[in-house]
């Protein structure tokens, strides 16, 4: 009967490293679900914002601490999707949103306007994007402009192929790839899209 506490300590001593791995496996998806969730939820507080600086034609900061405000909404009706954009286009901005690169060309003028994000949350649509699909860009001056992708291209870092002086304008959205991947690489995966002629809303 004094052999018992003895071989359940053994037992249970045996299972500690099957239970060690199963709390940090735990842990690893916990974090892994982390990012996305903020993602989703910066959006909608981003939302928020981007109506309130529409209605005063005008950036308004999502939060207080904000080093970025949403100036733009990206749409593409095919595939039901709307994203808030941010001005900047520092690392930190991205992990709530597309950013507007400050060295590219401006919205709806000539030359190429360029958007950044992650393959893995709000630029994981861009893998779905075909050429000709429409893709409205909403201003937070009320504006909204018109355009149509391209084809996608796979580009290294730094040979995008973007021509900031393009006589129509353009805008071009940018993600790391391939999709699915976790480690960052030199290849960049790109969508460009050139506005429609005709009125802008």
């Amino acid at each position: 009967m004094r052999m018992m506490p003895a071989i359940i300590g053994r037992r249970g001593l045996a299972r500690l490293p099957f239970l060690a791995l199963a709390a940090l496996g735990l842990l690893l998806i916990g974090q892994g679900a982390i990012i996305p969730a903020k993602a989703w939820l910066a959006q909608i507080l981003l939302e928020r914002a981007f109506a309130q600086g529409l209605a005063a034609h005008a950036p308004v900061r999502a939060w207080p601490w904000a080093d970025a405000v949403p100036v733009a909404k990206i749409r593409v009706p095919r595939l039901g999707v709307e994203e808030i954009v941010l001005s900047g286009g520092s690392g930190e901005a991205m992990a709530f949103g597309p950013t507007l690169l400050p060295a590219s060309g401006r919205l709806g003028e000539r030359g190429t306007a360029v958007f950044a994000a992650h393959r893995d949350t709000h630029f994981r649509f861009l893998k779905d994007i075909r050429p000709g699909d429409l893709i409205l860009v909403e201003e937070i001056n009320g504006r909204t402009s018109r355009y149509r992708a391209g084809p996608g291209l796979v580009v290294r870092y730094d040979g995008y192929g973007i021509d900031r002086h393009a006589t129509t304008p353009s805008i071009a959205m940018v993600t790391c790839w391939p999709f699915g991947a976790t480690e960052h690489g030199p290849l960049r995966y790109v969508i460009r899209a050139e506005m429609e002629a005709g009125p802008r809303a």
